[in-house]
């Protein structure tokens, strides 16, 4: 895969997170859940503007990919359109507007939830690997995403490490969140 094809998947793969956290956000009225959506809108706009420079890089090197360029440019503004409508959902949240009784009719039917937590230093969980300590099937909250200081790790695996600092992004039954979040910050000791 090239590079420009990879960075035509994290587009990709963060606006699907972006379109799930926002309705996440809109559901439960979590403006903790919305900003983030903003702050994945603001790394998704830096990394559309990369793949702008390399496609433009590619069609002057090669005119025979011209075509190529124009799918990739296509296909770039296709989720970046998908990408805003995920953050104006963010933005009723984040703008305090009044919940609809609809969606308040749809929260009572929903069994999942998704939620964010900050791995403390002293939290059982940094330094350990999702293999190691089965987290999905200690507390039934399972990770889709770690920010990293600004970055973004999708659909991390079991070898993937947890560190103090990293910020995870669940989605699982309400009665996991609690000791989730327990685990994460430290409060709860053992798993």
């Amino acid at each position: 895969m090239s590079h420009l094809e990879s960075m035509l998947l994290e587009l990709k793969d963060t606006s699907e997170i972006m379109v799930d956290l926002a309705y996440s956000s809109l559901l439960y009225d979590n403006t903790e859940i919305a900003e983030e959506v903003v702050t994945l809108s603001g790394n998704l706009d830096e990394l559309a503007n990369h793949i702008q420079d390399e496609a433009i890089s590619l069609g002057q090197a090669n005119p025979a990919d011209v075509a190529r360029v124009v799918v990739i440019s296509r296909l770039q503004a296709s989720i970046m359109d998908i990408a805003g409508a995920a953050e104006h959902i963010a933005d009723v949240v984040l703008r305090g507007l009044a919940e609809h009784p609809v969606l308040a009719m749809s929260i009572r039917d929903a069994d999942t939830t998704i939620c964010l937590a900050k791995v403390a230093p002293d939290s059982v969980l940094a330094g350990k690997t999702f293999g190691e300590i089965s987290l999905s099937t200690r507390c039934g909250m399972f990770v889709i995403a770690i920010r990293r200081d600004k970055d973004y790790i999708f659909g991390p695996g079991r070898n993937n490490r947890m560190e103090a600092g990293d910020i995870l992004i669940a989605r699982g039954p309400e009665e996991g969140e609690g000791y989730f979040k327990d685990l994460a910050d430290g409060t709860e000791k053992e798993l």
